[in-house]
């Protein structure tokens, strides 16, 4: 059976395929199929939502790897208790708001869901020491 914390980092990894699909999405409308399609050299600086898209998604690939360290070291450690599940649930949760609140340009609570994000790692990590 797959303890609680691994269907949160599948959770994590499924929003970072749809941030993806979204940036790309974004980049599409902005320059064009061919230049997507292309080896992108020249590609404009985004803008709009489709900027802010493009950053959420990378900052979401940046978290999700200490996500994923810390969920993986919990588990070889055989640590699983309410603190790393409620950590991993805090983390996925704030990271679905934190991506449709940078998308929608909202930057105070984008900012504060950020946080709550890291608080959710903070509690993984508290588990392990």
């Amino acid at each position: 059976m797959m303890k609680m914390e691994f269907a949160f980092l599948i959770s994590a990894m499924i929003l970072t395929v749809i941030q993806v699909v979204i940036a790309a999405i974004g980049a599409t409308l902005q320059v064009g199929v061919p230049a997507m399609f292309g080896n992108r050299d020249n590609i404009p600086e985004l803008h709009g939502w489709a900027g802010r898209a493009a950053r959420a998604h990378r900052n979401m690939v940046e978290n999700l790897v200490l996500f994923a360290v810390l969920v993986m070291v919990a588990h070889a450690a055989g640590v699983s208790n309410a603190g790393t599940v409620v950590g991993a649930q805090l983390f996925v949760w704030a990271r679905v708001a934190y991506a449709v609140l940078y998308i929608a340009g909202v930057p105070i609570a984008r900012t504060s869901a950020w946080m709550v994000s890291m608080a959710g790692l903070l509690l993984i990590f508290l588990q392990l020491i």
